[in-house]
């Protein structure tokens, strides 16, 4: 019976069929979508086609209810952030997706590739903040050599000794396979002897092969990026996973994506979290979209806690999402909203609007203010700080 005793003692699903007791999901219950109240109330893993019945649904505030339910069962009241900085090397890229508003070619304007003499400024310049984590990463700039990402995991680790270091997601991975003539598996362990802790979710996208090939026909395949994390997973990397969604995708295209992550955390129970990520169209060649909903956000947030019953982490990007809407989605399923940031480049020249850095307190009173325990976390959902 799923945590249905524990979440309303006394009570089984049959009593607010019979009494009203629970007005909200006795009416959930008599809907369209009751019987797969029924199967999430029950603790039952949902399959391909309840997902899509979930997606295209457009009660918002039944997939809240389940998707809120599945949370308090699964991961509780506390909701986690992290004192971070973001880094951004290079924008140069060889990929240059559609939806991309990034990446450049090495002569365009704006292009740019910080040295390391650079980065080491930056570090120095967030040391007395303390950060317990530096996010990293860039385009895939071919003029780079493999030494010049050991040289920044060093130098990060060098300034900021005690930050654990996410960094160069799946792609970057296989680029600096490609260019060093290593494997991903040797390239994952250089890295780490530089001071390599974890992998971000990024370049995941969408991965439909067709939608895929509209969107980013020079990235590596969904398989691959599956390939490269479950190769981080097998050596003790714990990674997070992302879906770029809100473009020409489909419905069934963001339930496939999910249930493939699904599949492999069945199979290595390495990812820490999954960070739903809203197009943003703004300078993209898919500027003519008109980006997500808040109605759509909070749907693509609710339907990942149900469909992914075995990850830990839902996180709420609040740089992509708003500060505001993030707060909502905490209702929707979420349980983290991720960090203080800093300095972020890719979203915004995208067109988020967003600031750049969001302090400590402000997610203490957001968090509180939704009626949940603030918890600050390190990149490995250690517990730092519990603000009870």
């Amino acid at each position: 019976m799923g945590c249905f005793r524990e979440v309303f003692p006394g009570r089984g699903p049959e009593s607010f069929r019979e009494d009203g007791g629970n007005a909200a999901l006795k009416a959930i219950l008599e809907g369209p979508l009751g019987d797969l109240a029924e199967k999430v109330l029950e603790g039952r893993r949902l399959d391909r086609a309840d997902g899509i019945r979930l997606g295209e649904s457009n009660d918002l505030l039944a997939l809240g209810f389940l998707a809120d339910y599945a949370r308090r069962c699964r991961v509780g009241d506390e909701v986690y952030f992290i004192n971070n900085v973001h880094l951004n090397h290079t924008n140069i890229c060889r990929n240059l997706c559609l939806f991309c508003a990034f990446g450049r070619t090495a002569d365009a304007p704006g292009a740019y590739t910080l040295t390391i003499e650079e980065i080491a400024a930056k570090m120095e310049k967030v040391k007395a903040c303390r950060p317990t984590e530096v996010h990293i990463v860039g385009g895939l700039n071919p003029a780079l050599p493999f030494a010049y990402y050991e040289e920044v995991l060093a130098t990060v680790r060098r300034i900021l000794p005690e930050a654990h270091i996410q960094a160069f997601d799946a792609v970057e991975i296989d680029f600096l396979s490609e260019i060093s003539g290593l494997s991903v598996e040797e390239v994952l362990l250089r890295l780490r002897e530089a001071g390599l802790g974890s992998l971000p979710g990024g370049g995941a996208e969408i991965f439909n092969p067709e939608i895929r090939r509209r969107i980013c026909p020079r990235k590596i395949s969904g398989e691959r990026w599956l390939e490269v994390h479950a190769t981080a997973h097998r050596l003790g990397f714990r990674t997070n996973a992302t879906m770029l969604y809100g473009h020409i995708e489909s419905i069934a295209d963001r339930v496939d994506h999910l249930l493939r992550l699904r599949e492999l955390q069945d199979e290595t129970g390495g990812f820490l979290a999954f960070i739903p990520l809203p197009f943003h169209p703004e300078n993209t060649a898919f500027s003519h979209l008109p980006g997500t909903s808040g109605y759509d956000d909070l749907k693509t947030v609710a339907l990942a806690r149900l469909l992914l019953d075995n990850f830990f982490a839902i996180k709420s990007f609040w740089i992509m999402l708003t500060p505001k809407l993030a707060q909502i989605t905490l209702s929707f399923g979420a349980n983290d909203l991720d960090g203080t940031v800093r300095e972020e480049r890719i979203a915004h020249d995208a067109g988020a609007a967003t600031p750049q850095y969001q302090p400590a307190q402000e997610f203490i009173a957001m968090i509180r203010e939704a009626g949940r325990i603030p918890v600050e976390r390190d990149t490995l959902y250690n517990v730092i700080r519990r603000y009870d």
